[in-house]
Formats: C-alpha cells, sequence, structure tokens
C-alpha cells in the first residue's frame, strides 16, 4: 500500500494587526435583501447609461427611418418613397457616394498600410520618437474635418488660393490640367486628408499583432522577406487589411459637412440629399423620401457591417 503523501495548501488567514483588510460594499446587505431577478439585473446598472445612449441615438432614429421610408403622410404602407430613391437624381447620389468612397478607401487604405509598415519595421533610436510623432499626428489628421477642413483646402487648392499661386508661379497650373476642387476629384483628394491618418492607426495593431516567431521560424527554413510576406504575413494580415477597407468605406459614405461646405450641395452625394430634406426642402409628396434614402444607407453600412465583422473573425484567429 502506498501512502499519500501530497499536502493540501492553504492559503494562510489574514491575521489580526496585519493590515491586510477585505474591502466590503456597503451596498451588500443592500443587495442581498433583494430578490433574485432584481439581483442579477442590478449587476448590469454599471452599462445601463451606455444602453440608454444606444436607445436614444440610435434605436430610436433607425426605428423611424424604417416607418417613415414605407409611409405616406397619411400613415399608410406604400413603396413609392423607396421607388423614388432608387431613380432619377437619388440614384445618381447613390452611385456617386459609392464611387467616392471606394475611391477614398482603396488608394488611403493602400498609402496608410505603407506608412504603417514603414513605423512597424523602424529601428534604431529614433524608431520610438518617430513612432510617438506619427501616432500622434495621425490622431489629430483623421480627426479633423467638416467645414475648417474644406475652408484650408479653399485656401491652400481654390482657383485663386495661395498654393495654387505659388504653383502658378512654378509654371503649374494645376486647373490647367483639369483639376477642380469642387468636383468629385477635389471631394476624393479632400477625404484622404483624414482617411490615410486614420488607415494608418487602425491596421498599426494589425501589424504587430504579427509575431516575430513566424518570420524567424520562415527565415530558418530559408524563406526571404518577399516569400514570408507573400505566404505568412500576407495571408494574416489580410483579413485585417480588408476590415479597415470597410471601415474606410463607410466613413466616407457617411461624411456630410465636409462635402457641403466645400461644394454647396453642388455635387449630388446621398448625404448631401439627405441633409437638405432635413434642412426642409422638400417638395410636395416627397416628405418620406429622405427617410427612405436614409433606409437604403443604413442598408449599406448594414452590409458592410457584415463584412466587417467576417474579416474580424478571421483574423481573430491569427492576431491574438
Amino acid at each position: 500500500m502506498t501512502a499519500d503523501t501530497t499536502d493540501t495548501v492553504t492559503a494562510p488567514e489574514p491575521r489580526a494587526g496585519s493590515g491586510v483588510r477585505r474591502f466590503r460594499s456597503p451596498l451588500r446587505p443592500v443587495m442581498r435583501a433583494l430578490p433574485a431577478p432584481l439581483r442579477h439585473l442590478a449587476r448590469y446598472a454599471g452599462v445601463a447609461p451606455f444602453l440608454a445612449y444606444i436607445a436614444v441615438f440610435l434605436l430610436v432614429p433607425l426605428i423611424a427611418i424604417v416607418i417613415g421610408a414605407f409611409q405616406t403622410d397619411n400613415g399608410a404602407f406604400t413603396w413609392s418613397n423607396l421607388n423614388t430613391a432608387l431613380h432619377g437624381a437619388y440614384l445618381e447620389g447613390y452611385e456617386q457616394s459609392l464611387e467616392v468612397s471606394a475611391i477614398t478607401s482603396i488608394i488611403p487604405g493602400v498609402f496608410g498600410l505603407l506608412i504603417a509598415y514603414a513605423i512597424f519595421t523602424a529601428r534604431g533610436r529614433a524608431a520610438s520618437w518617430l513612432r510617438q510623432v506619427v501616432i500622434t499626428a495621425s490622431g489629430v489628421f483623421a480627426n479633423f474635418g467638416g467645414v475648417p477642413l474644406a475652408f484650408l483646402f479653399i485656401a491652400s487648392f481654390g482657383s485663386s488660393a495661395l498654393v495654387t499661386g505659388w504653383l502658378g508661379d512654378a509654371g503649374l497650373n494645376i486647373y490647367d490640367w483639369g483639376f477642380n476642387l469642387y468636383t468629385m476629384s477635389g471631394i476624393s483628394l479632400v477625404y484622404m486628408y483624414f482617411q490615410i491618418p486614420l488607415m494608418v492607426l487602425i491596421i498599426l495593431p494589425a501589424l504587430e499583432g504579427i509575431r516575430p516567431a513566424w518570420r524567424e521560424a520562415a527565415q530558418n527554413l530559408g524563406a526571404g522577406s518577399w516569400q514570408f510576406w507573400r505566404f505568412v504575413g500576407g495571408p494574416v494580415l489580410l483579413p485585417s487589411f480588408m476590415s479597415c477597407l470597410m471601415l474606410l468605406f463607410g466613413s466616407a459614405l457617411a461624411a456630410y459637412a465636409t462635402a457641403e461646405a466645400l461644394t454647396s450641395g453642388t455635387i449630388p452625394l446621398t448625404s448631401i440629399q439627405i441633409g437638405t430634406f432635413l434642412n426642409g426642402n422638400v417638395e410636395a409628396g416627397q416628405e418620406h423620401v429622405g427617410q427612405a434614402l436614409s433606409f437604403g444607407m443604413v442598408i449599406i453600412i448594414a452590409v458592410l457591417m457584415s463584412f466587417y465583422v467576417l474579416f474580424q473573425r478571421r483574423s481573430a484567429k491569427w492576431l491574438r
């Protein structure tokens, strides 16, 4: 027979006067006195303000949009609002919005990835300093938009602006080459001002999730830098890159103030058309068309978020 020599080790109890005291919440007796269902609900009391915020500023407007998109002025059900929103100038607005969003998500996505990769691979004494400067500047530029950003570009790249004058004195008149700040190309240029820094901020954590051990293992097997990114780093980073493109696309699609201040509503973007309805510029019989346009935007954003969640789940399998 073999004796069991395994001892049970228990943590020593705090001795009196040792200075170790267990914190006791003053609400504990009150919580114990509550019925079980109320105790269960009280555990989530901390998130109640957040849930209230979501309900007031997201769910309630969303429900109002969905209901109003299928209503007439008398409250009857109708498809005419959606039919109007998908034809004519409103359909052109969707097309223009999707085109601008695609351009200002793909191009900034590529440039932002290159900048983030340069920061990620930087070595030496100045690497940490460079990283902090770029991240701080990206945080500032990514949140700079609206009327101030539109004024910045009008004062810099307008037909008689400062930078345009400097380029003209050097013999480079960008307006003779077909550039116009108040067209689709101008809006795309302005959007890239905040889209590229935003891409740097959201793709950098994904780059940092690539483990050095993977590169070392690839090098030990004889793989070069190109082969590592082609067969290891690229496939791992691709879902995160695609999810970042989804975020950039949604950001450009929902942008309103910058385009409105820059073009005064002359370009038919859906966000500007919705703003026109909210400002009261409504034709007779089209009072709910603005809600139908908003409903279309909700559908587009929902599709984007579905792809975003799909890509995020795939990237989470590796970048942990």
